[in-house]
């Protein structure tokens, strides 16, 4: 049975030096990221309270990443996006669509490779944009199964920064939406319970 390796734990001082305690050596941010990309696991505590800041390690790292000219990987309106989530109603979804999206492109990197070596071109990359397309359009999907009404928030939200006024009649008119949709579903829930009366009714007399 193999066994599995524990994280490697990191301490980082006042002084913001981090320390491998697997190797005794301070160790860089740079180093930190070659650790990762070589698929060793680690965690860093903060040395004074022992709480967990991996996370802001790793954003640190992502941050030094991207300042590497020719080495960005996040575009600006997905940086922008990402920044907008955060407080909205959407936030709790995000972190597992992401987690999703990447561990599809991960399990799909070595078809991407093949196809980039053997026809370097549109090709392969159209692929991938098909697969990051399929899986917004799922994400969009899921967003509205929980926020029917956030487009339309958004649009007041973003008038009302602007500066435009929002016509009052807007306010009435979703509370409007709003009855009709509740009244539609009522009428249904109604037609199904007589439909279902009706059944019964029919079987008693039968018997």
């Amino acid at each position: 049975m193999a066994e599995t390796k524990e994280p490697v734990t990191i301490k980082k001082y006042a002084n913001r030096r981090l320390y491998n305690t697997g190797t005794s050596t301070y160790v860089t941010l740079e180093d930190l990221a070659t650790m990762v990309k070589a698929g060793q696991d680690f965690v860093v505590f903060d040395a004074k309270t022992g709480e967990d800041i991996t996370r802001s390690v790793l954003a640190q790292i992502i941050f030094e990443q991207e300042n590497k000219e020719g080495q960005s990987l996040l575009p600006i309106a997905f940086l922008r996006q990402i920044i907008r989530f955060y407080g909205d109603s959407m936030q709790m979804l995000v972190p597992r669509y992401l987690e999703v999206s990447i561990e599809s492109l991960t399990r799909e990197q070595e078809k991407f490779r093949n196809q980039i070596t053997q026809a370097f071109g549109a090709g392969p990359f159209g692929a991938l944009e098909d697969q990051v397309r399929r899986n917004m359009e799922m994400f969009e999907r899921t967003f509205s199964m929980f926020t029917p009404f956030a487009k339309r928030e958004a649009q007041f939200a973003a008038d009302a920064e602007k500066g435009v006024g929002v016509p009052r009649a807007a306010g009435a008119e979703g509370i409007d939406d709003l009855k009709r949709q509740m009244d539609e579903m009522q009428k249904r829930l109604d037609q199904l319970s007589d439909h279902s009366t009706g059944n019964n009714n029919n079987k008693e007399n039968k018997t």
